[in-house]
Parts: structure tokens; C-alpha cells; sequence
């Protein structure tokens, strides 16, 4: 059935290559890049007709990749790693890392008394459970010495995740930095009242969303995937150097949105989980087998595998440049 998906998905060789693509989230600056892609032709330059849909949290392409139902995807890769063990053999895997530094984070409200790690006990911690920092926490709790016990976890739905942080119904919530800071800020919540506790300082040596792919479909149509990846990195390079450009890209597909809201949001995303000292060093796109190995032993601190890790089961390379691609 997935085959026929890749056959349905590609038309002769002379023509362009339908390949839609699942989003993580709402039409959000971090966003952005992908739509630049679609605007300057970096898609149609490379014979590929690609359409963005969006998304309702990290986790939420990973089915969807993995049934057929789209060939490309963006999703958290712990999740991807943790959906591997359980359905063994599915034919989805990561083959560019977009956040290398991940996003996940604790933000909560000075005010209520969260500044650090350990002002989370004994206090109400806002949780959606299909949130991709939420399924990190465990690993964040157990780096930080936290005692869950302490800890009055509150399942939240995304639309009231930060309107109940705004109103003090919780005194933290997990979620992405950029997302979460900045939908406190548009509900009114002074920006010096905002902490913001970022995992990935906190002891977290995890990796954050990557794109993902139906490994039946890349392995029909390799080039297509390949080409795929470069006009990714071409829009999120085109975003980088014109910031307002990619904006604008963003506010035709989502004209509701705050345009000064969404760029700011975007300048996050890129600031701090795009262009870090590694990518700028190495290129970005691709992992380094060290960091990727610890983050695997720090899943193993609390969830446990029912088959024996294996990497290259969960990270492909072979569609990336040699030295990844350049941003600036």
C-alpha cells in the first residue's frame, strides 16, 4: 500500500514530483522557511510540487510519514526513536536534523515563583500530553535531581496551555522556548515576569525536530528526497539572511497572524536552535555520532527499549551533502 502511495506520489520522470509535507505545528514563524522555499522555486527549481500542512505537535508527523500518508515530515526525533522500538521495521526515518539545539523547554512566571529547575517542585506544571518537551521531561527531571512527587503535573490541551500560565492556573508549562514565551507575551504577561528553562542547559543532550521521510518512498525516488533537502536548507538560509522576507511568506499562508510576533518568533528559532556553534562548525543537517550515542543513553534513563538501540535505524545521512549545507 505504501508502495502504490510512492507511485501516486510520483509522475514520470519529466514531470514535477508531488511531495507534501507534514508540519509539527501551526503556521508559526519557525515555519517560515519552508514557505520562503516554496516562494523563491527552490521546490519547483528541483521538479518537486511541495505543499505544507500543518501540524498539532511534535510527535504528530510520525504516523503520518510512517503510513504512507505523506512521504516528508517534521517531527521531534526522540519521538521518532521511541515510535521505532515500538513498531519495529516501520519505514520512517530522520534525515536531516533542523534543530540542533532543541527547543524544549519549562517556561514559567517569576512571579509564581519558577526561576530554576527546583522551583518546579511543589508547585502545578502545565503538560499537554502530546508535546514534545513533555516527553522529555523524565530525562529533564532525572538530569536535575527533581522529585516528581513534588510535582502536581496538570494535563492542559495547546489552546489553554498558555492562557492558564497567563491567569496563574499553573505556575510553569512545558513547551518549545520560542512558542511559549512569546504566546505569554502576546497575552500580556511582562517579558521580565517570563523565565525560561531551556533543557538543553539543563543537562538535556538530547536533539531536537528533524525531517523525516517514508524510507519506501526515498527509496524510489532518492534524488527527489535529496533535492527536497537542499531547497529546505536554501529556505531556511534565504530566512536567515532576510528574516521580514520570510515573514512574509508566512503571513500569506496565515494572514491572522502578528507579523512582529511571528518574525521575532522566527529570530528565536534561528538564534538559538538553527545556527549553533556545531552547524556554523560542521554545516547543518547532518549529527555527530557522539552527542547522538549520549542521547540515546540519556532515553535509557527513563524509558526502556524493548529492542536493542540502533542508530542508523533512526538517522539516515546518505541524503545529505558530505559537510551538510551552509546557512550564511
Amino acid at each position: 500500500m505504501i508502495g502504490l502511495m510512492g507511485l501516486a506520489l510520483a509522475t514520470t520522470a519529466s514531470a514535477e514530483t508531488a511531495m507534501p509535507f507534514a508540519l509539527d505545528w501551526k503556521f508559526e514563524g519557525p515555519a517560515a522557511p519552508y514557505f520562503t522555499a516554496i516562494d523563491k522555486g527552490y521546490f519547483a527549481d528541483a521538479g518537486l510540487t511541495v505543499e505544507v500542512t500543518a501540524g498539532q505537535g511534535s510527535l504528530d508527523a510520525i504516523p503520518k510519514v510512517a503510513t504512507g500518508a505523506f512521504p516528508v515530515g517534521f517531527a521531534d526525533i526522540n519521538s521518532l526513536i521511541k515510535f521505532l522500538d515500538q513498531n519495529p521495521g516501520a519505514p520512517v526515518t530522520a534525515v536531516m536534523m533542523v534543530y540542533d539545539k532543541p527547543p524544549f523547554a519549562i517556561v514559567g512566571r517569576k512571579s509564581l515563583g519558577v526561576e530554576a529547575p527546583k522551583d518546579l517542585e511543589g508547585k502545578v506544571l502545565g503538560a499537554p500530553p502530546p508535546d514534545g518537551a513533555w516527553a522529555q521531561f523524565p530525562i529533564f527531571a532525572a538530569e536535575n535531581g527533581l522529585d516528581m512527587e513534588k510535582i502536581t503535573v496538570e494535563p492542559v490541551g495547546f489552546p489553554t496551555r498558555e492562557p492558564m500560565l497567563a491567569e496563574g492556573k499553573v505556575a510553569s508549562v512545558t513547551g518549545f522556548s520560542f512558542s511559549s514565551f512569546l504566546n505569554l507575551v502576546r497575552l500580556g504577561v511582562p517579558e521580565d515576569d517570563i523565565s525560561t528553562i531551556l533543557m538543553a542547559d539543563n543537562g538535556v543532550d538530547l536533539y531536537g525536530n528533524a525531517i523525516i521521510v517514508n524510507t519506501e518512498f526515498a527509496a524510489e525516488h532518492p534524488e527527489e528526497v535529496k533535492a527536497f533537502l537542499d531547497a529546505v536548507a536554501k529556505g531556511w538560509a534565504a530566512a536567515i539572511a532576510d528574516p521580514a522576507g520570510a515573514t512574509a511568506s508566512l503571513l500569506e499562508r496565515n494572514p491572522a497572524a502578528d507579523a512582529e510576533l511571528e518574525q521575532r518568533r522566527l529570530q528565536l528559532a534561528i538564534d538559538t536552535n538553527v545556527v549553533t556553534d556545531w552547524t556554523t562548525a560542521n554545516g547543518f543537517g547532518g549529527i555527530d555520532a557522539d552527542r547522538f550515542a549520549n542521547s540515546l543513553e540519556q532515553i535509557k534513563l527513563t524509558y526502556e527499549f524493548q529492542n536493542a538501540p540502533d542508530a542508523a535505524a533512526y538517522f539516515d545521512s546518505g541524503f545529505l551533502p558530505e559537510g551538510g549545507f551552509a546557512l550564511k
